[in-house]
């Protein structure tokens, strides 16, 4: 599977560097495609945004909170209340409402504010890889279950 959409996506960049084209927005991009996927490019573009933007704002909101709670050491899940867990639930709010107030703001360089994102993410995760093989690699942490030289455990 992985394969096979690192093969797409080197065609489709191929395919837009080989025609010089430049990508500032949404439908810059889907018109660049239509030389591979021909005129439903547009709607294959638009479901994969509509598809990627779903899962992000389902998601991204909802992991974020668990992850900061789960450093602070506070209470997380959405099986539990707001009296239990008050900072999980304000944390995921807050999040969606600032996320929903970026993306109305007139001419905001959506591209931009994507590319930007995705460039943040890149360069963390090194460090988030890092800090989860410090713990795991932890017995006083990781008990028995600590990872070993070849396999975990």
């Amino acid at each position: 599977m992985i394969v096979w959409l690192v093969r797409r996506v080197v065609a489709c960049a191929s395919t837009i560097h080989l025609h010089g084209l430049k990508i500032k927005t949404a439908a810059d991009a889907a018109l660049a495609l239509k030389p591979l996927v021909g005129n439903h490019a547009s709607s294959l573009f638009a479901f994969g945004l509509f598809n990627a933007s779903l899962f992000a704002a389902c998601i991204l909101p909802l992991s974020t909170a668990y992850y900061i709670c789960e450093g602070m050491g506070w209470e997380s899940g959405v099986d539990k209340d707001f009296k239990q867990s008050p900072q999980f639930f304000w944390l995921f709010t807050i999040i969606i409402i600032i996320s929903a107030g970026l993306i109305p703001i007139p001419n905001a360089p959506l591209m931009t504010i994507m590319f930007i994102s995705q460039v943040v993410s890149g360069a963390v995760l090194p460090f988030v890889l890092m800090f989860m093989i410090h713990l795991i690699n932890d017995k006083n942490l990781m008990g028995t279950f600590v990872n070993g030289p070849v396999l975990p455990g």
